[in-house]
């Protein structure tokens, strides 16, 4: 360990990057601490805590993905997530919208456009949904704006003001100091922001576990039984998600030989790896997202929400697991196209062995990223479904049982791999070796 520690020091280039990395992200850190003018913290932090079922789910969420300055009504209350979820909708409409997927082929012009696009809607929803956070809590304070969130002194429209503006700004910040560990730094920018988010609970995770445990296990408490098992789970869980990330399926391709005179060129056999989990975390997010529309529906209209679609319950299990699988297979059908890439194979001279170029390659790869889709899909909905089942069996908090899986686990290990390979990339520059035993490389996410 101190041997890589001393290597990495040791490249003045990485080294730097490295401290702007770090200084930016307590940059970060700090502004979710600064509370946002007119709002009364304390109130918020209370409710927030207190928040029960699909409410409780999402700001549960959101709080986690913000580093807890939602909870506090900070600055970054909105964190990046605007952000992410304007460029996901931009990602879905490009394979859809051909104005768009023209754009995208262009190159650094096409892209640099899309880019704009996407921070303009940014914006857009930033407006939209610090509107309606800060229209939700003026409403429930009282119309003579004199009520719980709204602090003394301050006029419901002045608190609606306030909140509006001090969020959209946080989230553009935040969008800025991405784009600048990006150019300066090292690893994805928006990707480190929300990973130190997600690990700024952990302290706080660890605390409440601390504080809870007795040797006997006397009335709600957890005994020390309960939490190696929870240290044991950890562990295991970490490492499945390690190996489903890295995970690919190698496809053999066969370069086309030519002969020229005497010597004989191509003919080299290689491999396409392609990734179990291709869609990533986007799957459980969209799930997410769509059963607290239904549970939230469901207990309006139906009346049957602590019933049948509360969080746990069969139902609510039953049909997370499907939109899971449902949009694990839709979203690898947006971002891998097996006629583009048999073109591309054919084009380069290359083939799969047994099969024909062109359309039955296209047909052969097809199936088997269906089959992978399946796999991945499986995967995600056990990594999704964990934090719930460990909460009910273990009679721990979510912010406890949350750290075994879902989608902070899933991207804390995404970009911490490809924060690791960055680095190694750097040390094999300059002639050192990488992470690996005797020098030998990790393999890449993308093969």
């Amino acid at each position: 360990m101190f041997d890589i520690i001393s290597r990495i020091l040791n490249v003045k280039e990485l080294r730097t990057k490295l401290g702007i990395t770090f200084l930016l992200l307590i940059v970060f850190r700090l502004g979710s601490f600064i509370p946002t003018p007119g709002v009364n913290v304390r109130a918020i932090t209370d409710y927030v805590a207190s928040a029960q079922g699909a409410m409780g789910a999402v700001l549960s969420m959101a709080d986690m993905f913000t580093g807890g300055a939602l909870s506090s009504m900070a600055i970054f209350g909105l964190g990046i997530m605007p952000y992410i979820t304007a460029s996901i909708i931009f990602q879905l409409l490009t394979a859809i919208i051909p104005s768009l997927s023209r754009l995208a082929h262009e190159g650094a012009t096409g892209r640099k456009k899309i880019n704009q696009y996407v921070r303009v809607s940014t914006v857009a929803l930033c407006i939209i949904q610090a509107s309606m956070l800060a229209w939700g809590l003026s409403s429930a304070a009282g119309s003579d704006g004199a009520g719980t969130y709204i602090a003394a002194g301050v006029s419901r429209w002045e608190f609606f003001a306030y909140v509006v503006i001090s969020l959209t700004v946080g989230t553009m910040f935040l969008m800025w100091l991405g784009e600048q560990i990006d150019e300066f730094g090292i690893g994805s920018g928006i990707s480190l922001i929300i990973m130190a988010g997600i690990l700024s609970r952990i302290p706080q995770a660890i605390g409440n576990l601390v504080a809870g445990v007795s040797p006997t296990g006397a009335g709600s408490a957890i005994t020390l039984g309960q939490v190696v098992l929870l240290i044991l789970l950890f562990v295991v869980m970490t490492l499945a998600v390690v190996m489903i990330t890295l995970g690919t399926r190698r496809v053999p391709i066969m370069q086309a030989k030519a002969v020229r005179g005497r010597k004989t060129y191509g003919g080299q056999r290689q491999f396409l790896p392609l990734k179990v989990n291709q869609a990533n975390v986007i799957p459980i997010i969209f799930g997410q997202a769509i059963m607290q529309v239904i549970a939230g529906i469901a207990g309006i209209v139906l009346g049957v929400y602590g019933v049948f679609m509360s969080p746990g319950s069969f139902w609510y299990t039953v049909c997370y697991i499907l939109l899971i699988i449902f949009f694990c297979y839709f979203y690898t059908a947006i971002q891998f196209n097996p006629n583009e890439i048999a073109d591309n194979l054919k084009q380069g001279g290359m083939y799969i062995p047994g099969i024909r170029p062109g359309k039955r390659t296209a047909e052969h790869l097809g199936k088997i990223m269906n089959r992978i889709a399946l796999a991945g899909g499986a995967f995600l909905a056990l990594i999704a479904i964990v934090p719930q089942f460990i909460s009910n069996a273990l009679s721990v908090g979510y912010d406890i049982s949350g750290l075994l899986g879902g989608t902070g686990l899933l991207i804390v290990v995404g970009v911490a791999l490809d924060l690791v390979q960055k680095v190694e990339s750097y040390l094999l520059m300059r002639n050192y070796e990488g992470f690996g035993i005797a020098g030998g490389r990790i393999k890449g996410r993308r093969g």
